[in-house]
């Protein structure tokens, strides 16, 4: 075989596998979700279509669209049962359940834990960091991840005479603890990346870094002080 015959056969094995990861998804994902209609929609089709004909509910033919009707249905009434649940029976139940991981030693402490970073990083906590900032600390040169929760005027500025900023500095990997510190506006480093990308750096100990840099052409390694 020449090695024209080569290269046509590598080129030909290099298309087919591309083709085959970006079919790969598509099919997997039909698959699955034909699997979970056939059966939620065939566990439950005898139940919803027992007004039907008996020749129109079992044509083979159209078993396919009252499996997906079926499941339709189902979902529609697990999202019921949520809401209702939630509005009626979700801080009841939410509240027992607490009661019972807490008496189990052990999963007490895993369930704590969880619920304070659930706490300190979910979406109504979150909006108090306003962004994700550089601050030298606990000494000059050494710097950390912070973020910025206010800029509000009060006794501290009042007392060391210019303008400081509070920032939190979670510790890592357990960000539910940390330090509030406050820092004169000209030290802060302003970053560009998110909040959410801010925890997921300190949560992952360094190990989520967001990309950079983010369009521009700005040396990288220079900060941007907040203005």
């Amino acid at each position: 075989m020449s090695d024209n015959d080569d290269s046509k056969l590598v080129t030909f094995r290099n298309a087919l596998l591309t083709g085959l990861v970006l079919l790969a998804p598509l099919v997997v994902t039909i698959w699955a979700l034909r699997n979970i209609i056939e059966a939620v929609g065939g566990t439950f089709r005898p139940l919803f279509f027992l007004f039907l004909p008996e020749f129109l509910r079992d044509l083979p033919s159209l078993n396919i669209v009252w499996d997906i009707f079926s499941t339709l249905i189902v979902l529609l009434l697990v999202a019921l049962l949520g809401y209702v649940s939630r509005h009626v029976f979700g801080k009841y139940l939410l509240s027992v359940g607490e009661r019972i991981m807490l008496s189990i030693p052990g999963v007490n402490a895993v369930y704590t834990t969880v619920k304070q970073i659930v706490d300190t990083f979910g979406s109504q906590k979150r909006n108090l960091f306003s962004k994700v900032v550089l601050v030298e600390f606990p000494r000059r040169d050494s710097w950390v991840i912070g973020f910025l929760t206010s800029k509000t005027q009060g006794e501290a500025q009042a007392k060391t005479n210019q303008e400081v900023w509070t920032v939190f500095v979670p510790t890592t990997p357990n960000p539910t603890s940390g330090f509030l510190i406050l820092v004169p506006a000209r030290d802060i480093v302003e970053l560009e990346m998110s909040v959410g990308e801010g925890m997921k750096l300190i949560i992952s100990g360094g190990g989520v870094v967001p990309p950079w840099p983010r369009g521009n052409s700005r040396d990288p390694a220079t900060p941007t002080p907040v203005q």
